[in-house]
């Protein structure tokens, strides 16, 4: 595992910038975006970066952390800095994770296996997605002992939905996150707009194509389209898509209609409006592993979650890509917090962008917070190399922050200072 030191990160890059090299990777966030949209394709860069209906979530994530700010302390001994904690039984360098993203093959031909060897390299955890671009089998061959979860969507069929536990658990994932917030899709308007829905293409469903019980409902369901379908070269390039994505010989995928097939069928019983508190026991009975309840808003849900002695409560509203004018997390953290009260580890993602805004977030009550869209762009520009880079300037940026707040260890900033302003 690589060791980041933050004055030596630091003087590191301005030793390089003495010779003349610059930083590979931007490490100001509104340069690392811009440069990731002028590389990505329009349709990748729609769905990556865009949120539901007018974006006034994702608005309202960026301007909640601009409302508090940090009261620095002076004259404390911080010249040893510790930042490590632990998340269900594991270390962490850090008090950051990779939160999940899916169809990461949309930035990068090596997708979540890029990311998992970045991860590993620094102790950072990642949450497989379940609309990964590859199988969490080889995700977690690529991290070998290196913390990692898996990011539960409900499917229609409760027997997938085992057998996706069954496989996290044999693939050394150390707790369950399940997607609350996501049972149906929000109004994303820029994929609207551009009429682009990467499934269609047979991509980010490798989780699905890679699982037996989905082969099996596959070859079992009668997935021949409900509605005509125009053919057009566009209806041909997609097809050809779905093919090319399907695990195996793309001939032969291409005279079974395999991919196809698979399309239709994850498109059938991809998401479960329906499910409700009462259906939390059917994952217990299920796994052993740790279940921790994501998409979490309200002070209420987070003591019902209680109640039904979750593991983990994960603040999130899905990088403001489900509700349209939903809360901002670091809006929803306080009040979160007031019921949790350190009785469950305290999970949050969604617009952040800094260590500062990590040192907030941990000042008001998180354990530990999930980067998502950033290493979504440093994947992008660069591969994993790009996601190592940018999980050094956070581990960096955050040490210095904690430091230069007075702050020695983690401990120090739970009980540092913010303050609110209008």
């Amino acid at each position: 595992m690589k060791k980041i030191n933050a004055l030596d990160r630091q003087r590191t890059i301005y030793l390089d910038g003495a010779a003349g090299i610059r930083p590979a990777l931007p490490v100001d966030f509104a340069r690392l975006e811009q440069e990731a949209r002028d590389k990505m394709h329009p349709e990748a860069w729609a769905y990556i970066a865009g949120g539901a209906g007018r974006e006034t979530a994702m608005a309202a994530n960026a301007a909640g952390f601009d409302r508090w700010r940090i009261v620095p302390r002076m004259l404390r001994n911080v010249e040893q800095r510790d930042t490590t904690t632990d998340l269900f039984g594991k270390s962490m360098p850090a008090p950051f994770f990779l939160a999940p993203i899916g169809v990461l093959q949309m930035a990068h031909s090596q997708a979540d296996l890029a990311v998992a060897r970045a991860a590993a390299r620094f102790g950072i955890p990642y949450v497989f997605s379940n609309q990964a671009s590859v199988p969490m089998e080889t995700c977690a061959a690529a991290m070998e002992d290196a913390s990692r979860f898996f990011q539960l969507y409900w499917s229609r069929s409760d027997e997938l939905v085992v057998s996706f536990l069954q496989r996290a658990k044999a693939c050394g994932c150390s707790g369950i996150v399940v997607t609350l917030d996501t049972t149906m899709l929000g109004w994303r308007t820029r994929d609207l707009d551009l009429a682009s829905l990467p499934f269609l293409k047979g991509m980010g469903v490798a989780q699905y194509t890679s699982d037996p019980v989905f082969r099996r409902i596959m070859d079992q369901t009668d997935s021949s389209p409900k509605t005509k379908t125009k053919i057009t070269w566009s209806a041909i390039q997609t097809l050809l898509a779905a093919t090319r994505n399907f695990p195996g010989s793309f001939l032969a995928n291409l005279r079974s209609g395999a991919g196809l097939r698979a399309v239709r069928t994850f498109i059938s019983i991809y998401s479960r409006p329906n499910i409700t508190w009462s259906d939390l026991p059917f994952l217990r009975k299920h796994t052993d592993l740790p279940i921790i309840l994501k998409g979490i808003l309200h002070p209420d849900d987070a003591r019902k979650a209680l109640d039904y002695g979750v593991d983990g409560i994960y603040i999130s509203n899905h990088g403001g890509r489900q509700v349209d004018g939903a809360i901002g997390t670091i809006e929803a953290l306080p009040g979160i917090a007031e019921v949790v009260r350190g009785k469950v580890p305290l999970l949050i993602d969604s617009g952040f962008r800094s260590g500062a805004d990590v040192f907030k977030a941990l000042a008001l009550g998180a354990n530990a917070v999930g980067i998502g869209r950033p290493y979504c762009y440093a994947l992008a520009l660069n591969g994993q190399a790009g996601v190592e880079e940018l999980l050094a300037n956070w581990m960096a940026d955050f040490e210095l922050t904690m430091g230069l707040a007075g702050c020695k260890n983690l401990e120090e900033v739970h009980n540092s200072e913010l303050t609110q302003v209008s």
